[in-house]
């Protein structure tokens, strides 16, 4: 039996829209699906981590370096390798301990080809200081969500004392029965007291974005 062309086509529209849809319902059941229940929100409230030994989550932390381009603007340079360990204590603030490792050979820049002459002997040195360093020596909390950090910051093999002024960010509960704390911490340092060469005259600011996590 002869089908005319416009029932013809009718069918193949109707075939291809079944198809699109079964595609589009294969597509969704395929794709990650978030976690049953309410998603966790950080508070700014330290008290909601609870204490204990918390990890430096290296997916959720940026260590940046403000660095004057000779007096016309503030360049900005990444780490993007960075781990740490934070034994935190609401209960007790102050006995609280921290320690931060940044990959100094990790540098980015967005001047092409600048990043591996910072990381060079010329800059940072990174083979022979493959790492610049900050542990805590005293944690001074001023209100609920700010407090300033004392340390040793290693750079260059120098060690110079440096106080981070603190924010919390968000801090509680997490998946799977975890905790976390996220925070921005900033510093300045002289450049000059770790040897960093001629081109580097004004203050650098640091600027560390982490979250830690605690696992159950």
């Amino acid at each position: 039996m002869l089908i005319s062309s416009n029932r013809l086509r009718t069918a193949l529209l109707a075939l291809a829209l079944v198809q699109s849809l079964a595609g589009g319902a294969l597509a969704q059941t395929d794709a990650p699906q978030p976690p049953p229940g309410p998603l966790p929100h950080g508070e700014k409230d330290g008290t909601l981590a609870v204490a204990g030994t918390y990890a430096l989550d290296p997916a959720h932390a940026g260590v940046m370096a403000y660095v004057s381009h000779l007096g016309f603007s503030r360049s900005v340079f990444r780490f993007d390798r960075v781990k740490g360990t934070l034994n935190w204590d609401p209960k007790a603030v102050a006995k609280s301990t921290l320690s931060i490792a940044v990959e100094t050979a990790s540098i980015t820049s967005n001047v092409e080809g600048f990043a591996k002459e910072l990381a060079g002997e010329k800059y940072l040195n990174a083979q022979a200081h493959p790492q610049a360093t900050f542990v805590a020596t005293a944690f001074r909390q001023t209100d609920a969500a700010h407090g300033q950090v004392d340390g040793n910051f290693t750079l260059m093999g120098k060690t110079r004392p440096v106080t981070f002024d603190v924010t919390l960010i968000g801090a509680g509960p997490w998946f799977g029965g975890a905790y976390r704390m996220g925070v921005q911490a900033r510093a300045t340092i002289n450049p000059q007291d770790y040897g960093l060469n001629q081109f580097f005259v004004d203050p650098i600011e640091i600027v560390v974005d982490t979250e830690f996590e605690k696992a159950p």
